[in-house]
């Protein structure tokens, strides 16, 4: 029996020479002492031994047992030491590699323009509203002046969803909504936000675009009040060296109407190809409240007065940066994007 345990010890030397992982360790480990091991068949013929036999044999499966334990432990550092260098190795860092360049995110050049615009506003005293960009048809023609049927409906062709429900095509009808909501107090407000309009996309035209309104509505409002406000906004949006110009126009919802230019920041007046040779950049619609308008919101035009306006954030945007495409600000394209 003590020579079969020693030619057990010179396997076990041998198949752990062989092992490479430690599930082979832990399997090799079984062979040898597990319930199925040579030494579970030397134990088992202990019983035909004398008691001396017996005892010297127990000495010696004991000390088997130690030389097994200590071999596969002795193997296992090493199968570790051999992990952490592979390991060490795989993971190895070339500190003199130059850093890499990681992209920061950014706001939208429209965000940024909406969030400027807002800051202008406020600073004048504007409070913000919002309203529903799925809107009923009155509160969208019929409340600012456009009856069923008005022609000044072809200028705007509608995303109708029902014969009463459409995609808002401006966010006047958020001035509406506000004023109705107000009971006949002074009002101010701009209302910032997505509007739509049936239009085939180009360089110039959207589906859907961005707008900011304005609402002023209180006694003794003026169109030298309108001619104030957007001069000032003129000139924090483009320089103070910049002429504004007020020009006759049509809007169903304002009496008198306006359309404000100013002066061609590119060329200083003087004509170029960004103003067309005019000199003068067209900016956005204004007017009077239409007398009609206040009397359905619940107001008296006898009494109170107001002026309103309408800024496209992409037509301003487009010509503070010379933008001759307004699809780049919708194609997520981060070479244009990174510009801003």
């Amino acid at each position: 029996m003590t020579d079969r345990l020693t030619e057990l010890k010179q396997k076990v030397e041998t198949d752990l020479q062989a092992v490479k992982t430690f599930n082979e360790l832990n399997e090799t480990k079984a062979l040898y002492l597990g319930k199925k091991s040579p030494l579970q068949e030397i134990l088992g013929k202990m019983k035909e031994l004398s008691p001396d036999e017996r005892k010297t044999l127990g000495q010696s499966i004991n000390l088997f047992k130690d030389f097994v334990e200590e071999k596969v432990a002795e193997k296992g550092r090493e199968l570790e030491a051999v992990k952490i260098k592979n390991q060490l190795e795989s993971e190895k860092i070339d500190v003199t590699l130059p850093g890499k360049t990681l992209a920061f995110g950014r706001k939208h050049p429209l965000s940024q323009m909406q969030e400027e615009l807002e800051d202008i506003f406020v600073g004048m005293g504007y409070s913000i509203a919002e309203g529903p960009e799925v809107e009923l048809d009155l509160y969208n023609f019929e409340m600012l002046n456009l009856p069923k049927g008005h022609p000044a409906r072809e200028m705007q062709d509608s995303f109708y969803i029902d014969p009463n429900t459409l995609l808002r095509t401006h966010t006047s009808p958020v001035q509406v909504r506000t004023l109705l909501a107000s009971k006949g107090q002074p009002v101010k407000i701009i209302c910032p936000g997505k509007v739509y309009r049936r239009d085939d996309d180009d360089a110039t035209h959207s589906h859907q675009f961005l707008q900011i309104e304005g609402l002023v509505v209180d006694r003794n409002i003026t169109m030298a009040d309108l001619k104030g406000t957007l001069s000032v906004l003129m000139k924090k949006m483009f320089g103070t060296n910049l002429d504004v110009r007020f020009r006759p126009s049509f809007f169903p919802f304002t009496e008198p109407s306006v359309e404000v230019d100013v002066t061609c920041f590119k060329c200083k007046g003087k004509g170029c190809s960004l103003c067309k040779g005019g000199g003068w950049i067209e900016i956005l619609g204004a007017g009077m409240v239409h007398p009609n308008v206040l009397r359905m919101s619940g107001y008296d035009p006898e009494e109170f007065q107001g002026f309103a306006f309408g800024i496209g954030i992409e037509r301003v945007t487009m010509l503070r940066y010379g933008i001759d495409d307004i699809r780049n600000f919708y194609t997520d394209d981060p070479r244009f994007l990174k510009q801003f």
